[in-house]
């Protein structure tokens, strides 16, 4: 057994010690959600666990209750190495998103890794461009990385035009790993086409985060589709899986490449249709005005429908809903925010959303 040591996602300097004693074999560690006046929230944890448990995880909850998940040292080390490797080799990371979730623990673990001090942002106050940019000009490593959610890349994208300095500093990054969520893929398109290097990245804290890059699987790691439904095997899953995790995510592979096409649990049946509320929501951002979205079920007298929470003009029109996709995805509740609830992963909450639907 081995002592478990928990830390505050607000002290980032202190997670990432925590970090390094985890990858040495020194104690188990859990990054709690921050410090509310000096005193950890209170979570329900062992004061000891197995040998070869080396962190506790929470998964980000943003369709329901988040769950505890137990990753090896082993996990985490093939985990950071495998994506380095991926990525051209070790290098500096500057830290964007909280460490209470995978996301954030892996560019701490990388750093360690990569024996390699990373620039951190204030991630308990709203990400903005400015913060962001001011974080990068303090990075001096030879090669460059951050990793992002899709909202803190759209935010970023908004300005790259006006900006020449952001510009600039965003092709100073070697790669800008973007993940958590399905990304515009118009946008990343239109990024990679000035010259900024962005990498799609697919996984869960069952896997470590990120083991899918641009989608091809790291080394080591095997990808299979089950019934419709991606499955993940290798050394970076989770303690008690035995090797492998069924995801609950659908996809394909074409041409050797894994095309994630959304969650099975985000796929409403309207009038005897099948509708992916994922798919709604990609198409809804290319709709002019809309800055940002969530697309949730509604009951209706066709069992389920498409209501839908954004941010943006009050004068957009989600008719072309239908055309782009089919009748079953007309919108029959449209609600307009100033800004979309969201998890402190950055990822939007789901549940939030559909409860201000059924308000």
């Amino acid at each position: 057994m081995k002592k478990l040591r928990v830390c505050g996602a607000n002290d980032t300097f202190g997670a990432l010690n925590l970090i390094l004693d985890v990858l040495e074999g020194n104690c188990a560690g859990f990054i709690s959600a921050p410090e509310v006046n000096g005193v950890l929230p209170e979570v329900f944890l062992p004061e000891e666990v197995a040998d070869d448990v080396g962190l506790i995880v929470e998964s980000s909850g943003s369709t329901g209750s988040p769950k505890q998940i137990e990753l090896s040292v082993a996990a985490l080390r093939h985990s950071a190495t495998a994506s380095l490797a991926r990525l051209g080799g070790p290098g500096q990371w500057l830290l964007a998103l909280t460490p209470q979730f995978i996301a954030g623990v892996n560019v701490l673990t990388r750093s360690v890794l990569s024996d390699s001090q990373p620039v951190i942002m204030n991630t308990q106050v709203p990400f903005t461009t400015e913060a962001f940019v001011r974080g990068a000009s303090l990075m001096e490593g030879e090669r460059r990385y951050t990793s992002l959610v899709p909202a803190q890349l759209q935010r970023i994208a908004a300005e790259v035009d006006s900006d020449a300095f952001l510009f600039s500093t965003l092709r100073k990054f070697d790669a800008i790993l973007v993940g958590g969520q399905a990304a515009d893929f118009a946008l990343v398109e239109s990024l990679r086409a000035k010259g900024i290097n962005i990498i799609l990245s697919y996984g869960m804290a069952e896997t470590c985060g990120g083991c899918v890059y641009d989608g091809v699987a790291l080394d080591g790691v095997a990808i299979k589709i089950v019934d419709g439904l991606i499955e993940i095997s290798g050394p970076v899953v989770a303690n008690g899986l035995g090797g492998s995790y069924l995801s609950n995510d659908l996809g394909e592979m074409v041409d050797g490449k894994l095309k994630v096409l959304g969650r099975a649990d985000r796929v409403i049946v309207s009038g005897g249709l099948k509708v992916s509320l994922e798919r709604v929501e990609e198409a809804a951002l290319a709709i002019a005005g809309v800055e940002e979205v969530a697309a949730c079920a509604v009951e209706s007298e066709w069992g389920q429908s498409v209501g839908i929470v954004y941010s943006g003009s009050p004068e957009v029109s989600f008719e072309q809903l239908t055309e782009a996709i089919s009748p079953a995805a007309k919108a029959r509740k449209v609600l307009r925010v100033e800004a979309l609830p969201r998890l402190s992963s950055g990822k939007p909450d789901l549940v939030a959303c559909s409860k201000l639907l059924a308000d």
